[in-house]
């Protein structure tokens, strides 16, 4: 149980990392290698490639990549709920009733 937690919470490090990278795209900066080599990117993908390795950690101590994939559609709750706290982003009913209908997948696939 405790490695679904994992993938979970590795799930909403990912959405947390979408968070910087779009941070760090926000403001232009004076060159190439500046703008794609700022702090936010490069935490952005630091924090991207360690819920990568949480989630092969997980998948080496035995939860299903099935399983995984599916877990990793909260990634459809988390992002847009972070954009709406973060960046004020709105929530369109049509959005939010997509999220409802995905959430409703997870949790009939789990049952």
């Amino acid at each position: 149980m405790i490695y679904y937690l994992l993938v979970v919470f590795s799930v909403f490090c990912a959405a947390g990392a979408q968070m910087l990278l779009k941070q760090g795209a926000k403001k232009e900066y004076p060159s190439f290698w500046r703008q794609y080599l700022n702090p936010w990117v490069v935490g952005g993908y630091g924090i991207m490639g360690a819920s990568l390795l949480l989630n092969i950690f997980c998948l080496s101590r035995g939860v299903q990549v099935k399983e995984v994939s599916i877990i990793e559609s909260l990634s459809y709750l988390f992002v847009p709920s972070l954009a709406w706290f973060f960046f004020k982003e709105r929530i369109s009913w049509k959005k939010a009733g997509a999220i409802v209908v995905i959430m409703i997948g997870v949790v009939v696939f789990f049952i």
